[in-house]
């Protein structure tokens, strides 16, 4: 390892190569709340829950699934926000030798179908506000058992009196279940119900753990399997790369969803296995994020660059004491030099910027904290990981030249679930073909120039553009479809849809907003529309994608 060119640039407090512990994801909680039981683990809207007390619910959990008949390898869905529940449900699939299927709160019907049929989930864990979309879905998708918990069930006493009030005031989404003629059961008291006698994770290391979905190299969705040794093995290599971290002492900020794979280890496992407090915010909100950092001084704030910027513009930005924070990591889209000197003047931490992917648990490139950090660069490969940059031939490219970035590592997915050709395709001899162009410079430190696959990376949130065209041409006014990324100063990119209506037809963009509303996840619903009498095409009539970048490009020059 010490022979590539990043080498010397790693601080001397890191090891190129570093011994990994031989745990499942499980044994992190378990050694936490045996050697800091009383130490606080979740802190949300006032209400804490230690180590112990997480473990013991994580516990009541599992033993409950297994009440229902789970056994090693079955798959269980999460859909939940960032709450206390979601913690201690995904610890609870995997004591009970479960498989976690994550998934998004915002996935639509069809997007869900498709979930769970392709997983194989016979269990969910929902919230409450999702139950109607997850009902609608249950026959055709097999599930079995539906298990909802809601936002209230997480919150202090005063201030669960007090939900329903406040979410009438504003308007915010409210939910009416009558309990007694639906075939589910709340958490709450399938939890009442359970044990909390320690269980024993029949997993192995090389078992999977999570199915983390992906659109992969084409626009369908796989899901990436995950083992519990691909999730240690970053989790130890973030702890490496921040060592100036405190065990026991730090205060960890989880805005980033914990559906999401960055979420799930940079924040999560990262706090189970350092013992750090997780403060969980539910929803994306500047205001709250600010009035959090200044009563619970996070140290540690893994984010992506919307957030940064969000605190920066943040009217109350210059008066709130936001010096607690020390370590902010940014993924998901490309962090602008502008926000990071700004946030780093306002907070006076450190924010560098780094790299990853679902397949690769996620971090496979970061800036180092302490150390050379090179604005525009994803930085240098995390211990044990080798990275080169290679032409379409699989040939490695000299330094500067321009070519597609593979990877290599313990951190690598074992594959993607039940697609044996999409994974002979991403994964070539161990190495891990991310599909994104880039190069590296003489001292090795990498970039990312181009996205191989048309992926649109907007807020942090991936959305491919066959999802959303594929809906769009549902749609008996639309001719033609394509949609692109386009810069965004808040959402680092945002959807534009370019249309062309059926000749004697009409329809304007608010409809066909509503439309995509209906069908869509919120995120991936375009922001822009452009009506158009054609679209452009090559000889054989394929949409040139390309064509309208460059227009784009023109537009912005």
């Amino acid at each position: 390892m010490s022979n590539y060119p990043w080498s010397k640039f790693y601080p001397a407090e890191i090891q190129t190569h570093l011994d990994y512990p031989d745990y499942r994801v499980t044994d992190y909680l378990k050694m936490t709340a045996e050697q800091y039981p009383n130490n606080k683990a979740i802190h949300f809207f006032g209400k804490e829950m230690s180590f112990q007390e997480l473990l013991s619910r994580s516990y009541q959990v599992a033993n409950g699934l297994k009440d229902i008949g789970v056994k090693k390898g079955d798959r269980v869905a999460l859909m939940l926000p960032n709450i206390p529940q979601f913690v201690y449900s995904y610890f609870g699939i995997l004591f009970a030798g479960g498989i976690v299927v994550q998934t998004n709160p915002l996935y639509v019907e069809r997007e869900l179908e498709y979930h769970f049929s392709n997983s194989g989930a016979k269990v969910i864990i929902c919230l409450d506000l999702v139950y109607p979309r997850v009902k609608a879905v249950k026959e055709q998708a097999g599930l079995e058992h539906i298990i909802t918990t809601s936002i209230p069930d997480a919150l202090p006493t005063v201030k669960k009196l007090l939900y329903p009030l406040v979410q009438k005031i504003k308007k915010g989404p409210t939910v009416d279940i009558d309990y007694s003629k639906e075939p589910i059961q709340t958490l709450h008291e399938f939890i009442d119900k359970a044990k909390d006698t320690p269980v024993e994770d029949p997993s192995t290391t090389e078992d999977v753990a999570v199915l983390q979905y992906t659109g992969g190299t084409t626009g369908t969705p796989k899901g990436v399997m995950l083992t519990h040794k691909n999730l240690v093995a970053n989790v130890t290599q973030c702890q490496a790369w921040a060592y100036q971290t405190e065990k026991g002492k730090e205060v960890v900020l989880s805005v980033v969803p914990l559906f999401h794979v960055y979420g799930m280890t940079i924040c999560m496992l990262f706090a189970a296995a350092h013992a750090a407090k997780m403060v969980l915010i539910p929803k994306f909100d500047i205001d709250l994020m600010m009035k959090t950092i200044k009563t619970q001084r996070p140290t540690f704030f893994p984010g992506a660059p919307t957030l940064y910027q969000g605190i920066i513009n943040h009217p109350k930005a210059s008066q709130t004491d936001l010096s607690s924070i020390e370590i902010c990591i940014s993924g998901s889209a490309p962090l602008p030099l502008n926000t990071q000197t700004k946030f780093e003047e306002l907070t006076a931490g450190k924010l560098v910027e780094g790299y990853g992917l679902s397949e690769s648990s996620p971090v496979i490139c970061g800036n180092p904290i302490w150390g050379k950090n090179v604005n525009g660069s994803i930085g240098v490969p995390w211990p044990n990981t080798d990275c080169k940059v290679v032409d379409p031939e699989g040939e490695e490219v000299k330094p500067g030249e321009l070519g597609e970035i593979i990877a290599k590592g313990p951190q690598i997915m074992k594959g993607y679930w039940n697609q044996p050709a999409e994974t002979a395709a991403t994964l070539k001899d161990g190495w891990l073909y991310t599909g994104d162009m880039g190069y590296m410079d003489e001292n090795g430190y990498f970039y990312v120039v181009d996205r191989k696959k048309d992926l649109i990376i907007a807020g942090g949130y991936n959305i491919y553009p066959r999802d959303v065209e594929e809906v769009l041409y549902e749609h008996p006014v639309v001719k033609e479809a394509i949609v692109l990324g386009v810069p965004d100063e808040y959402r680092g990119e945002t959807v534009k849809a370019y249309i062309v209506k059926k000749e004697g037809f009409t329809i304007s963009e608010e409809a066909l907003d509503q439309y995509c509303r209906s069908k869509l996840a919120a995120y991936k619903v375009p922001r822009i529309y452009e009506f158009r009498d054609e679209l452009p095409k090559s000889m054989v009539g394929k949409i040139l994608r390309r064509k309208l970048k460059e227009e784009e490009d023109e537009k912005l020059a």
